[in-house]
């Protein structure tokens, strides 16, 4: 007896295709009845545990495409969470480049602004010593110029300063008067 339905529709065809002409039709053509039968009576029986087969081979399919779906969807949500997060953390890093550039820029100009006072306030402390030391000078400059005129008088022996031990005094009270 034959395993498969295949080969059960083959011995079918051999029998077809080997079998006599009728007489006066060259259309139809004899067969042993009851060959045939058993012959279709196997297929039948064949049919249902092949057809039993294939539905379980389509069922294990069916679930293979299954498992390999949700392990592709897996792995796609797994590479999207992982791009969110690497995106997030190349985000925080650009956010924190951005503000430390702006704390550089915010320091740099305040340094110059630092620079800028400070060199304000010593051109000013300066401007303001050069001037006490200008009008110092100044002040030292008359009083010599009153000191060199009061010891001239004295040596020449004008009146005008107060002598002592024969020497002339020089009086400073007076001379702001």
């Amino acid at each position: 007896m034959a395993s498969g339905v295949e080969e059960l529709l083959d011995m079918l065809f051999e029998m077809v295709d080997e079998a006599k002409n009728a007489p006066l039709s060259p259309d139809k053509f004899v067969l042993e009845r009851d060959q045939v039968l058993d012959l279709i009576d196997d297929i039948r029986s064949q049919f249902p545990m092949e057809l039993t087969e294939a539905r379980k081979m389509m069922a294990r399919r069916a679930e293979m495409e299954a498992e390999a779906k949700r392990k592709a969807d897996a792995i796609v949500r797994s590479a999207e969470e992982r791009a969110k997060q690497m995106l997030a953390a190349d985000s925080i890093a650009l956010q924190a480049r951005q503000r430390a550039n702006d704390m550089m820029r915010q320091a740099e100009e305040r340094s110059r602004e630092l620079k800028r006072s400070a060199n304000e306030y010593c051109e000013d402390a300066l401007r303001r010593t050069e001037e006490a030391v200008a009008e110092a000078y100044n002040e030292i400059k008359q009083s010599r110029s009153r000191f060199r005129a009061a010891a001239a008088a004295v040596s020449t022996g004008s009146p005008g300063g107060p002598v002592q031990g024969g020497r002339a005094v020089y009086d400073a009270a007076a001379d702001r008067d």
